[in-house]
């Protein structure tokens, strides 16, 4: 299961269920393992092969100011969507956590995973 890694991709959202989340933007923190969509880009050596992550990153970041988030789950559910639907990738596992929201923790997150059927 060959995977293209995204670590700590730092984005700012309107997410949360306080009425100050709805108008405050807060980091969130993206872990991202897609799954690359085939063996060609190993021969090629084309982008055009495989997911562009600067893409990848340009997209997550359009995503996180396009709407206000009540949930983390659905932010991630929201990437995994875009990931596999727009950008053809065969599984993805994603992990979106809020940066200093809980007293005495890093981040508050949760990580999802989606496969195309078949």
């Amino acid at each position: 299961m060959d995977a293209i890694v995204i670590r700590d991709l730092r984005v700012e959202a309107l997410i949360g269920i306080h009425r100050r989340e709805r108008h405050v933007p807060q980091t969130v923190s993206v872990d991202l393992e897609i799954g690359v969509p085939g063996s060609a880009v190993f021969t090629s050596d084309k982008v055009a092969d495989t997911i562009d992550y600067e893409q990848v990153a340009l997209k997550i970041r359009a995503l996180a100011t396009s709407r206000h988030f009540r949930l983390v789950e659905t932010f991630a559910d929201r990437i995994a969507s875009l990931l596999m639907d727009d950008l053809g990738a065969p599984w993805v596992k994603v992990s979106a956590a809020k940066v200093g929201i809980l007293a005495n923790a890093k981040f508050v997150g949760v990580t999802i995973e989606r496969r195309r059927p078949g």
